[in-house]
């Protein structure tokens, strides 16, 4: 049970000209965006979008992503959807690697 309550958040933003118009967290593990997303979406009254390459490329990278409406099956009332990972306090976060051109 003490996982649990360590466990991170999925945080899911909908925004409409730059502004935040709903915001929803729920619990998430970092490696299965999709099943939080999948669980969290009907009480946003959102079908799921389509989780392509570049989604998981940036969640992979970045531990977020952002949906435009055109990675929605249905019409969506919003700009784009952006969700990101909240880490848990206890949980490590891997640091993302350096590029040797980036020390340049």
């Amino acid at each position: 049970m003490a996982a649990m309550d360590n466990q991170g958040k999925l945080w899911i933003r909908l925004l409409k000209k730059h502004k935040v118009t709903t915001s929803l967290m729920v619990p998430c593990t970092r490696d299965d965006p999709q099943e939080a997303l999948r669980l969290a979406l009907p009480s946003l009254d959102l079908s799921q979008p389509m989780w392509l390459s570049r989604h998981q490329n940036d969640w992979d990278e970045y531990a977020l992503t952002r949906f435009k409406p055109e990675h929605f099956v249905d019409s969506v009332p919003f700009d784009s959807m952006e969700i990101s990972y909240v880490y848990a306090e206890d949980e490590g976060k891997t640091q993302r690697r350096r590029h040797v051109l980036e020390d340049v």
